[in-house]
C-alpha cells in the first residue's frame, strides 16, 4: 500500500496527530507503531531514524498504511536543497522540513523544485527550534527575542513561496493570524503534567490545536509511556476537545 505525498486537510483528530519515532533504527520505531494500532495515520521520521534506515524506512511505513512527516531540517546550498526535495518526494515523504535560516534563494529553490514533481511533498520551513529560547538565540547572534525571530523567518519563508511553517505553540496564535492559510506544524506537545525534557517552549495539545495548529508533533509522551496506545488514546481526546 501506498499514500499520497502531499497530505490532505487535517480534520479528525488522528489526522493531526503525528507520532515522532525517534527510534535508534527500523524494528524499534516498527515495534511502537504495531503497539500504538490504527489510533494514529502520521509518524515522524527524523535524522536518528533516517540516517539509520535510510529512505527505505519510509516506503516501509508507508505500506503499513502510514503518512510520513520527514523530518531532515534541509540546511544547504539551493541547489542540493532541490536535489534532495525531489528524492524526498520520491521516497514518498508527505511532509518535509527545510531551515528557514538558509535563506531566500535556498527556499525558493525548494519551492520551485517541489512546483515541478506529480505530487510533492509540503515544505515545512523551521523557524525557531522549540530547544532554543533568548539565551540559546543570543549565543549565536540573534538579539531578538524567539517571537520576532520566528515572524521575521516565517515572512521571509512565505515570501520564497513555501506556504508551512514549524514552530513553537508560543508562535502559534501570532503566526496564524499573519498566515491564515500555513500549514503550522507545531512540536513541543507534552499532556499536562508530563515532562518538558530539553523543550523550552511547549504547550498540550489542546491549547495548541485551539490557537490554530494544524499538526502536532509527539514523541517522548507517547513513545516512552508505560502504554503508548492509551497514551495515544488520551492525547486525541483532548486533541477532540479542541475542535467541537
Amino acid at each position: 500500500m501506498t499514500t499520497p505525498n502531499s497530505p490532505a486537510p487535517a480534520n479528525s483528530p488522528q489526522d493531526r496527530l503525528i507520532v515522532a519515532l525517534d527510534f535508534p533504527d527500523a524494528a524499534s520505531a516498527l515495534a511502537l507503531t504495531a503497539r500504538v494500532g490504527p489510533a494514529i495515520r502520521w509518524v515522524k521520521v527524523g535524522l536518528e531514524l533516517f540516517i539509520a534506515e535510510g529512505p527505505g524506512i519510509i516506503s516501509t511505513l508507508a505500506a503499513r498504511g502510514l503518512n510520513v512527516f520527514l523530518d531532515l531540517k534541509l540546511h544547504d546550498i539551493p541547489n542540493t536543497v532541490a536535489g534532495a526535495v525531489r528524492t524526498a518526494s520520491s521516497a514518498g515523504a508527505g511532509l518535509l522540513t527545510l531551515h528557514a535560516g538558509g535563506g531566500p534563494a535556498m527556499l525558493q529553490a525548494a519551492a520551485n523544485a517541489a512546483a515541478g514533481l506529480p505530487n510533492p511533498p509540503q515544505l515545512l520551513a523551521v523557524t525557531v527550534l522549540t530547544s532554543m529560547d533568548a539565551p540559546q538565540l543570543n549565543a549565536i547572534g540573534v538579539s531578538a527575542p524567539p517571537a520576532a525571530q520566528v515572524a521575521r523567518l516565517a515572512s521571509m519563508a512565505w515570501t520564497s513561496g513555501i506556504r508551512g511553517f514549524v514552530c513553537s505553540a508560543e508562535e502559534i496564535t501570532s503566526t496564524h493570524t499573519a498566515f491564515p492559510d500555513a500549514t503550522l506544524v507545531i512540536p513541543g506537545i507534552r499532556p499536562a503534567g508530563a515532562a518538558i525534557g530539553d523543550q523550552k517552549r511547549v504547550a498540550t495539545p489542546a491549547s495548541a490545536i485551539a490557537a490554530g495548529a494544524s499538526y502536532l508533533v509527539v514523541g517522548r509522551p507517547i513513545t516512552q509511556a508505560p502504554d503508548p496506545a492509551a497514551a495515544t488514546t488520551a492525547i486525541l481526546r483532548e486533541i477532540a476537545s479542541a475542535t467541537k
